[in-house]
Order: C-alpha cells, then sequence, then structure tokens
C-alpha cells in the first residue's frame, strides 16, 4: 500500500509538464536563494533551493525523500519536475537543474552535451525497480507471458501486423491488442526495449504512448484486450484497478517459470529481465558550491532513510551499495560506471 508521495501523482492530468514545489510554510517570509546558510529563526540556517527534473519513475522517491528533507531544513525550497530521463538530462545538461533523475544510465549523445556545456555529474543508484506487464483486470487469459512472446508483441515488425491476442499465442481468444507505454525519451522505454529485443533493438511505434503513466494506467483500465508497461510504484498504487502478468524468461537459471512483479521477486534475483536499479545524476559544480545540494544528497542516500523507498513501491538497496554510492558522491567520481548504458544483469556491488 502507498503513502501519501505516490497518491499524489495520479491527480495530475499531465506528468510532462509537472512541477512540484516542495516549499515549507511558515518561514516568515524569508526569501530562499542559492547561498545556502541563512539564520531566520527557524531552527536551521540551512537555505536556498534545489532543482531537480527527469524520470517520472524516480519522481516518488525524490518527491518522498524532498518532502522528508524540507521537515528538517524547512527554509530549502526543492522544485522536483517529471519530463522524463531525456527531458531530465536535456535540462541538467543545459545547467537548468541541481539534479536529474534517470531510469537508465545516460547515453552517449546526453554525455556530449553535457561535455559541450562543462557539466560534470556523479552518478548514483538509488534503488531497484520491476517493470510492470500491466493488463485489464477483464483479461484472463494473458496469466503469464514469456519474454519471446512479449518481443513478438513489440518489435519493430509487429508494428501493423500483431494487433490480435491469438497471433501472440493460438490459445488465446481472438481479440483486438491494443498496447501502451512510455514514450521514447523514457528511461522505462529504453530498458524495456533493451531487455525484451535485445541489446540494439528496436521497438514498434503504433502503440499508445505517454511520459505520463498515469495515461498508461488508464489506457489500460478502459482497454479490456489492452496491455502496457510502467514502473513497479504506478502499477501498486494502481493494482485494485489492474492487474499484473507475470513474465517467464524461459532461463531455469533465473528462477522456475512465471514470476510476478514485487519487492520480493526483486531481490531474490527471479525476476529477469525486468528489473533494474534506478538512478538519480547530480552536477559536481551545484555539490560544491550549493551546501543545501550537499545536505540533500547526504540525506538521499543515508541507509536510515531507506524506508521512504520501500514506502513508495521500489526495492531499497543493501546498506553496502548506499554506503558505496555516498562514498563515490563524497569523492566525487564524476562519470558514468555503465560506459555501454546498459543495465541488465549488472550486479551494483561489484561496479560501484
Amino acid at each position: 500500500m502507498l503513502n501519501q508521495y505516490t497518491r499524489r501523482i495520479v491527480s495530475f492530468a499531465s506528468v510532462g509538464a509537472l512541477t512540484v514545489t516542495l516549499a515549507a510554510c511558515g518561514n516568515g517570509g524569508n526569501q530562499a536563494t542559492d547561498g545556502g546558510q541563512t539564520n531566520n529563526g527557524g531552527g536551521s540556517e540551512l537555505s536556498g533551493s534545489v532543482a531537480i527534473d527527469g524520470s517520472s519513475t524516480v519522481f516518488p522517491i525524490t518527491e518522498a525523500m524532498a518532502e522528508e528533507f524540507q521537515g528538517k531544513f524547512p527554509d530549502v525550497r526543492v522544485t522536483v519536475g517529471v519530463s522524463g530521463t531525456g527531458g531530465g538530462f536535456k535540462k541538467f545538461c543545459n545547467g537548468e537543474t541541481d539534479i536529474s533523475d534517470a531510469s537508465r544510465p545516460i547515453k552517449e549523445v546526453e554525455k556530449e552535451a553535457c561535455a559541450e556545456a562543462g557539466i560534470e555529474y556523479i552518478e548514483l543508484p538509488v534503488a531497484f525497480d520491476a517493470i510492470s506487464v500491466i493488463k485489464n483486470p477483464e483479461n484472463d487469459w494473458a496469466e503469464c507471458l514469456t519474454t519471446e512472446e512479449l518481443e513478438t508483441m513489440w518489435r519493430p515488425e509487429a508494428q501493423g501486423e500483431i494487433n490480435n491476442w491469438q497471433q501472440v499465442r493460438s490459445s488465446f481468444p481472438d481479440r483486438k491488442l491494443s498496447l501502451y507505454g512510455p514514450g521514447v525519451d523514457s528511461g522505462t522505454f529504453d530498458y524495456f526495449t533493451e531487455a525484451i529485443a535485445g541489446e540494439g533493438g528496436a521497438s514498434r511505434g503504433d502503440y499508445t504512448a505517454s511520459e505520463d503513466d498515469n495515461v498508461i494506467v488508464q489506457g489500460v483500465i478502459s482497454d479490456e484486450g489492452g496491455l502496457g508497461y510502467l514502473g513497479l510504484a504506478y502499477y501498486e498504487e494502481n493494482q485494485d484497478k489492474l492487474a499484473a502478468v507475470e513474465i517467464d524468461d524461459q532461463n531455469p537459471d533465473n528462477g522456475e517459470g512465471c514470476i510476478p512483479p514485487s519487492a520480493a521477486t526483486v531481490e531474490e534475483g527471479t525476476y529477469q529481465p525486468l528489473a533494474r536499479p534506478i538512478f538519480i545524476y547530480v552536477s559536481k559544480s551545484a555539490a560544491e558550491e550549493k551546501p543545501q545540494v550537499q545536505q540533500f544528497i547526504e540525506f538521499y542516500m543515508d541507509s536510515a532513510n531507506r524506508e521512504l523507498v520501500t514506502e513508495v513501491g521500489y526495492v531499497a538497496l543493501s546498506d553496502s551499495i548506499y554506503e558505496k554510492a555516498l562514498t563515490r558522491f563524497n569523492e566525487r567520481k564524476t562519470g558514468t560506471i555503465f560506459e555501454d548504458g546498459s543495465t541488465v544483469g549488472v550486479k551494483l556491488n561489484e561496479v560501484l
């Protein structure tokens, strides 16, 4: 059951235009600045702003962290935008934000954009997610799908050709197949496409695409033959209206048969290949020049706050991974540890 943080998401009609400002009330009218320090009598000398944008998948975690952080530091103004992983990196590499939420590693073209703008970044994993394949609850035939069947639906060659459930499996009913998923700016799109279609894979384009996960949810809810995919938190928030499809990757090393998306199956390592790490990217200059950014990242990566990750529907990292990530941040280790851009099958403890 999710709490107040993710419930707020469903009230927005367009995540692409969403910016949530988490500003404390009752601060005596003190003007927040980027200077970082002020004595305002509010019990904290930390002030200023932290600008964040990016992935809708990472948004619930960052929003929860920001809200709790401001409970401790009421004169810090945190804005959390949601324009997708790709949209977030565009703003980040333009110097518009201090932190970028990302549900995949930074791409080569984004690295180049940041380098051209002189933006150095520190890459930090913050949680594990399970990309959840969702269906309409009236769909009583697709209880479990193989990764091969998902590829049949989503590969580029399926465009205009695979539009009936019976084409996916002969025992399925003669029913229209409608697909819903993230747009191409989404890190979830990138990961799902690579995991299902293989490295360098592509996706069909004739599906209902949106950077707003709630559009995907509503599309599947209203369409008996609908199938979509999104982050675990959005499925769990809507599981009274949706059903999850179990996945069989047909690999005996990853478990036996059909595996549902859940925190438990991610922790067990059996929900493959759709379990993945998710990230934040921090501007090195912002961390060094803005005390509020340094303090916020220390709060975010503190394993004592891992319950915020689980409260919003994701899987917390181990204490050792949080410690390694925080060390990486404090030592200002810039760049990405995923030079090929792939996190499929990667073990964070081994690469951090």
